[in-house]
């Protein structure tokens, strides 16, 4: 009785902070709750380790969040139009600054390959190059997105364009292109996570186009019928793509004979 009438203030502080460690442990503090709980408060201790793990979703959650909004600022970024340098240098300079940049390479007319490097190049680096046409970007496994096209559209005597695997390169992407149309030659899009039927129906405008890789497309649900489609729009350009259905390229012969089943001895 005496003990009962006890007021809290009366009992030792360790004592009212018991709960507190157990969650300073992390994800020990599970383990804590099963003895520092009895069994006539199992149904508190249930709400406790409800709380405990929907606040360490939450976290989780918002660790993600966090981390997605970061490397959507980074591509923004990255892609940001170079107007300062295309004003004082011009559209090559700025182009070739923008694709070095991102890691890629590109080719001025007549001269060699110039690829990224650790160091990177700045525009004064590129200053001989400044009258000189680029004729051919390799953009493979950049960054690039609809933003940053700017930088490329510019050049309005590119031939060919290499966006293989660019993560950030969709439909969207494609319905610009047609900026190129008199002077784009070559253009692969392959591995191109974002690309569907939707944009390569964009490139109808690129009819002086000689050769499309459009192998290895996700997002394009039948590449079989896709190619014959896209073979049909661009018919003077040779179209790379997905190993085709056997049945659309074979003879009616061969097909019977590739199609049979194997006669045992």
């Amino acid at each position: 009785r005496r003990l009962s009438r006890l007021s809290l203030s009366s009992l030792p502080p360790q004592s009212l902070h018991l709960v507190a460690p157990i969650w300073n442990l992390g994800t020990s503090g599970i383990r804590g709750l099963s003895s520092a709980v009895t069994p006539e408060g199992n149904q508190r201790k249930g709400r406790m380790l409800l709380q405990f793990l929907t606040d360490r979703f939450y976290d989780v959650e918002a660790l993600r969040g966090y981390l997605f909004q970061k490397q959507v600022s980074k591509v923004h970024k990255e892609n940001r139009s170079s107007t300062g340098i295309k004003k004082r240098y011009g559209p090559y300079i700025a182009g070739a600054y923008f694709v070095l940049k991102q890691g890629g390479a590109v080719k001025f007319q007549g001269k060699e390959w110039i690829r990224s490097t650790e160091h990177g190049y700045s525009p004064l680096q590129l200053l001989s190059f400044q009258a000189v046409p680029i004729e051919a970007v390799d953009a493979s496994d950049c960054a690039i997105n609809y933003e940053g096209l700017d930088n490329l559209l510019a050049l309005k005597e590119l031939q060919s364009l290499l966006l293989q695997r660019c993560p950030h390169v969709d439909d969207w992407c494609l319905s610009r292109l047609h900026q190129l149309a008199s002077s784009l030659q070559e253009l692969s899009l392959a591995g191109c996570p974002r690309i569907s039927e939707r944009g390569l129906a964009c490139l109808h405008h690129l009819q002086n186009l000689r050769r499309l890789d459009i192998s290895d497309l996700p997002a394009v649900s039948n590449p079989g019928l896709t190619q014959i489609l896209v073979e049909e729009m661009l018919p003077r350009c040779e179209v790379l793509g997905a190993e085709w259905a056997r049945g659309l390229k074979l003879g009616p012969e061969q097909q019977s004979r590739d199609t049979a089943s194997p006669i045992p001895a």
